[in-house]
């Protein structure tokens, strides 16, 4: 068993002001894998001192430095590569191939974007007599969640660092063995000292405290809407930035000139992949009334080519999710949308095709579902969407937007004039058209009830400055 009881704070691997140990589950089998320590407000207000103190050199340092910095950790991270990538599968269920490709390469894309940006972004323009200054906005708590772990500790510390900001992390203390080994990544980069910092802990003791702290200048949180809703609370007081990116429902809608094989299927694997554990998955398809027997049956035959089981086997597509609390609302939500009177299309509460040990959910699809359903309403988080009928384009339009979330949308149809109209009706931060879901430098991030902000790319720098105007000079 690991035990990974130390945080990391001004350079230094240190002990705890309160030693107290808290177990992390392998979902794969249900077995404790590791302990850590979980920290309280004394860890945050050490740690929030050190970046203050740290802030007022690093600030000052120039861009050259931290391009030179930012090329360190780049180099640092890929001799950990696969370390990060074999903690993934293990804290949180990632099979192999996605942990290796998708969650570990996510995270070095993200360093890789914040190098490039750095190396051509402007902090200072004249326009007329003044002198616009972006400056780093200071102290920055970042608090990621356990779906992507490197993937969200990346796209905040790598933008937050190369602007000039010094950071105190959070990981989630469901998942947070891939974080240990990034700060380890961070420690052997040379990351100077108060920096970078990181502290274990829940959201309740080291959560709130991060959002309070006098020291700390701005929250970016990634997490539930609930949880976002209580940082945003406690950060009000000292009036500090917060930047949120939450959860989604997002409607995935597929016009009737589609190609309905190739839509349903890609909408159905977008979903079943990593487990369903994606605030941006499109859970909702949307599709023509009249063609709902056939996305039925299309979207079963996917379903029946997912392979459920242990991280390791190389024929897994698709693991356990994340925690037995996990595991609990799924199933409830699923006994929820049966009750609710949703066609049970295929999988649902059989646990036949799994493992019997572990997290298992099987892809799961239900029909003949209304939109105020509660699954159709509340974010599942699991391997688990629902098929909607619609009888006019318009009507799909106002389905779509009929949620308290706006991260994604998407749209699967062949008129191009068409699609670019549905896509501006769409109230969601990011449309993805037939597949097509961007790159690492486009911005993401919601409407609504799923956030704040932008994350990625040259877009995550602007959350990390502040704006400064000099006149007269």
């Amino acid at each position: 068993m690991k035990i990974y009881d130390q945080f990391y704070i001004n350079g230094q691997w240190v002990e705890p002001v309160e030693k107290k140990l808290f177990p992390v589950v392998n979902p794969s089998n249900e077995e404790v894998c590791a302990q850590i320590s979980i920290g309280n407000r004394a860890d945050v207000d050490i740690a929030a001192k050190a970046a203050s103190v740290a802030f007022n050199s690093y600030s000052r340092t120039s861009k050259q430095e931290r391009i030179e910095l930012l090329q360190s950790i780049i180099n640092a991270y890929k001799n950990r590569y696969n370390d990060i990538a074999d903690a993934i599968s293990e804290e949180m269920g990632a099979p192999t191939q996605l942990a290796q490709k998708g969650q570990t390469g996510s995270g070095l894309a993200h360093f890789k974007a914040a190098l490039n940006a750095l190396e051509s972004f402007v902090f200072e323009e004249q326009q007329g007599s003044s002198l616009i200054v972006k400056e780093p906005i200071g102290v920055c708590s970042l608090i990621t969640p356990w779906n992507w772990p490197i993937n969200q500790i990346a796209c905040k510390v790598a933008p937050a660092i190369a602007v000039g900001c010094t950071v105190i992390l959070k990981p989630s203390e469901i998942a947070p063995l891939s974080a240990y080994i990034f700060s380890q990544v961070m420690d052997e980069a040379g990351v100077p000292a108060g920096v970078y910092n990181m502290i274990n802990g829940d959201g309740a003791g080291v959560g709130t405290a991060l959002s309070e702290h006098p020291l700390i200048d701005m929250v970016s949180f990634t997490g539930s809407t609930r949880a976002g809703r209580l940082v945003a609370k406690n950060a009000a007081p000292t009036i500090k930035r917060v930047t949120q990116e939450l959860g989604g429902k997002s409607a995935n809608i597929i016009l009737p000139d589609a190609d309905f094989d190739r839509a349903v299927a890609q909408g159905a694997k977008s979903v079943f992949s990593n487990t369903g554990q994606s605030c941006n998955a499109p859970t909702r398809m949307l599709v023509p009334a009249d063609k709902m027997q056939q996305v039925e049956k299309i979207a079963q035959e996917i379903a029946a080519k997912v392979v459920v089981g242990e991280v390791d086997d190389p024929q897994t597509t698709m693991g356990p999710v994340v925690s037995q609390v996990q595991y609990d609302k799924i199933r409830s939500l699923i006994k929820q949308g049966i009750a609710e009177g949703a066609k049970l299309v295929c999988g649902g509460l059989d646990r036949s095709n799994s493992p019997e040990k572990g997290f298992y959910v099987e892809p799961t699809v239900f029909s003949e579902v209304t939109n105020n359903m509660s699954i159709a309403q509340e974010e599942i988080f699991g391997p688990v969407f629902a098929i909607l009928p619609y009888d006019s384009i318009e009507q799909a339009i106002e389905i779509a937007n009929d949620t308290p979330y706006g991260l994604a949308g998407y749209i699967q149809g062949n008129d191009e004039e068409t699609l670019r109209d549905v896509a501006s009706k769409i109230r969601a931060g990011n449309i993805n058209i037939n597949g097509n879901s961007g790159d690492i430098n486009t911005p993401f991030g919601g409407y609504k009830q799923s956030g704040n902000g932008r994350e990625w790319g040259a877009y995550g720098f602007e959350d990390y400055l502040e704006i400064k105007a000099i006149s007269g000079l």
